[in-house]
Formats: structure tokens, C-alpha cells, sequence
């Protein structure tokens, strides 16, 4: 698995995957549960939509 999120998109991916991960801990909807998916693929720096779809937003390695 190739890195496919760049730094702001992880750093979005794991503010809001907590957030959401928080508001379920504290009486939101079941549904906020999905918090879980954006706060693993900000830690692993992989998305698999992304790579279904040909996006990427880590920067290019200069060769």
C-alpha cells in the first residue's frame, strides 16, 4: 500500500475522526461511530477510496 494522503488531509482525517469518535462516546448518534474510518486512514496514510477513485494527495518523491 502506497501513501495516497498527504499531510493536511491526515492531520483533517484524524481531528475529525476523533471528533466524531467523541461525539458518539458522549451520547451522539450510533452513526458518529464512523469516525473509526477517518482516524485509521489518517494514522496509515492510505485510503482505499482514494485509490479507487486515482486520487492523491501526498506530496510527489523527487527522484
Amino acid at each position: 500500500m502506497k501513501a495516497n494522503v498527504g499531510g493536511i488531509d491526515k492531520i483533517l482525517r484524524i481531528v475529525v475522526g476523533l471528533a466524531l469518535i467523541a461525539w458518539a462516546i458522549l451520547g451522539g448518534p450510533v452513526w458518529a461511530w464512523i469516525g473509526v474510518v477517518p482516524l485509521a486512514t489518517g494514522f496509515m496514510g492510505w485510503c482505499p477510496a482514494y485509490t479507487l477513485l486515482g486520487i492523491k494527495t501526498c506530496p510527489m518523491k523527487k527522484d
